[in-house]
């Protein structure tokens, strides 16, 4: 699942993963997304269950007494959405209302979803333009030093 994406965000929040990648979730039976907040940029991250129970796993195993595992924890694990696809359908995805403020698409009609292989990025159209022309962004964390712990993981 990979590729850039214009989609529509509807009035209750909603987007629908497009069709090119619906066939994908399904032969892998994927009945389950999760959505959270990205750690380092003002976006979101779609997970299929599966992946997300690999991500989750990893985290949850890491030692939260170190301030940065346990900042990370919070980020991703804190604010994760299990949300039923429905896989005859469209496969509508509802974003909370906390996660669209977060990545600012509340006021947004169309937003970015990136493809990045076993999952997806949400973003605002506008920042997803300014980092591919490599503008910072105010709220994007860069200068955290990783852990060796995480340094191995991809989220």
């Amino acid at each position: 699942m990979y590729g850039f994406n214009t989609v529509s965000l509807d009035t209750k929040g909603r987007l629908a993963i497009p069709a090119k990648y619906r066939s994908n979730l399904l032969e892998k039976n994927e009945t389950k997304i999760v959505v959270t907040k990205d750690p380092q940029y003002p976006s979101l991250k779609i997970y299929p269950e599966s992946e997300w129970n690999e991500i989750s796993n990893k985290l949850q195993s890491l030692q939260g007494l170190d301030p940065i595992v346990r900042s990370l924890q919070w980020t991703i694990l804190g604010n994760a959405h299990v949300i039923d696809l429905d896989v005859e359908g469209r496969m509508l995805v509802l974003i909370p209302a906390e996660l669209r403020k977060y990545a600012d698409i509340n006021d947004q009609k169309q937003i970015s979803l990136v493809g990045m292989g076993e999952k997806f990025e949400v973003w605002n159209i506008n920042n997803w333009e300014m980092r591919q022309m490599g503008g910072p962004l105010s709220t994007e964390i860069l200068d955290v030093v990783l852990p060796e712990s995480i340094k191995s993981m991809s989220f």
